[in-house]
């Protein structure tokens, strides 16, 4: 019998374990994990931003938590002697017409409460000296990093606290009562005071086995990335972004270094035929279902659909890809992208056809369910597991 039952081993499901097992070093805290090892997903497939927090609605979650976890991730990664960098990232209007969307952009920012600037073309040329722009925002706590590894160090504390990782668990059903949580699992039976959905591409999906009422619905939307080949690295200094797109929900071609020197370009957004489908050919019956079925995904598809089919095309061709690319850095060419990893976005999406913007928990009689967790969640993930032990202390869960 457990304390405490976390569904999910990506770096949400752990930072909970870890804030719980601090919290509470006396309680059993266990951790399900259907793969064969942690950060099998969205942590694993991950872009390695540690990102500021600039985006997102003033006053929302994201904004709050991302925020405060860039400072905590950064002190975690040097803590455990994670490599870490805080390079700092450039957001570039590539033209005059963007001008008005990045000033936006950066009030948007001072709100947040962030220490960032206005740039233009010269110093953004002494910090990236191929990029295309007139003017952008220069924000110096963006970092990266590898989550896959602070994952990795998560579940080794929660392990070394007396916590257990509890691998190849897939759910199967749940039964939640006013005291007790029992989880049959395809390894067997485990019973618990209460539990913690941190199932990420699968969180609806739990929180239906357990009869909790949403109106949301997991859509996967697939990033794919090239790679630049080893000799045009040099094209990129840290992390360039374009202004977002306020037509289109995500934040568009960006160039991102990472960790071990390799250089991302893209993602492109496009929907996954599956909700773990990592290449184009990846297909599942029961997922697709899912989504066409629900009408909020057709409302959402006929709301963004020129966008929608413009993406699908840099998806099957290279040479549009390259386009949108030259826009921002129009030095690369085509023969300098190698074809690079894909993520999966698990993005909840309303009846109403609006996808749900800051993370979303709900509470049930003996749970709380993250329901939506996408980007920056990873940045601020360290803050979510701290989110989750107020709510347990409102609720005045005691076990």
């Amino acid at each position: 019998m457990y304390d405490y039952i976390i569904i999910g081993g990506g770096i949400v499901g752990l930072s909970v374990g870890m804030a719980l097992l601090n919290e509470k070093p006396k309680a059993k805290v266990a951790v399900l994990e259907k793969e064969k090892h942690v950060a099998a997903h969205q942590t694993g497939h991950n872009s390695g931003v540690i990102h500021s927090g600039i985006y997102y609605k003033p006053g929302s979650y994201k904004a709050k938590l991302a925020k405060k976890g860039n400072e905590t991730m950064r002190r975690f990664c040097q803590q455990h002697e994670i490599d870490v960098e805080i390079c700092g990232k450039v957001i570039v209007a590539s033209d005059e017409e963007e001008l008005s969307l990045l000033n936006r952009l950066y009030n948007r920012g001072i709100e947040n409460g962030l220490e960032i600037r206005l740039i233009e073309k010269g110093e953004l040329l002494e910090l990236e000296p191929h990029v295309n722009g007139v003017q952008a925002i220069y924000v110096p706590t963006a970092g990266i990093v590898n989550y896959k590894k602070v994952a990795e160090k998560m579940a080794e504390i929660i392990q070394e606290k007396g916590g257990h990782i509890l691998l190849n668990h897939m759910v199967e059903s749940i039964t939640e009562t006013a005291n007790e949580v029992v989880i049959d699992t395809n390894q067997g039976t485990i019973k618990g005071a209460f539990y913690i959905n941190c199932a990420g591409l699968h969180s609806d999906r739990i929180a239906k086995l357990a009869n909790i009422q949403t109106d949301v619905r997991i859509v996967p939307f697939r990033g794919e990335y090239y790679q630049l080949k080893p000799e045009k690295r040099h094209l990129v200094k840290n992390l360039i972004y374009p202004v977002p797109n306020p037509n289109f929900p995500f934040l568009g071609v960006h160039f991102t270094r990472m960790i071990d020197g390799t250089v991302d370009v893209g993602p492109n957004a496009v929907l996954s035929f599956k909700r773990e489908g990592y290449l184009k050919t990846d297909f599942s019956l029961h997922d697709m279902r899912d989504v066409l079925y629900f009408k909020g995904f057709w409302k959402l598809a006929s709301q963004y659909m020129k966008e929608g089919i413009e993406e699908m095309v840099r998806s099957f061709s290279k040479r549009q890809f390259v386009k949108s690319v030259q826009k921002l850095m129009p030095d690369i060419q085509e023969t300098d992208l190698l074809p690079g990893p894909s993520g999966v976005r698990a993005q909840a999406l309303k009846e109403d056809g609006t996808l749900v913007d800051d993370f979303y928990i709900v509470h049930g009689n003996c749970s709380i369910h993250i329901l939506n967790a996408p980007s920056p969640a990873a940045t601020a993930s360290i803050e979510i597991g701290k989110e989750i032990i107020r709510r347990l202390e409102k609720l005045r869960v005691v076990v």
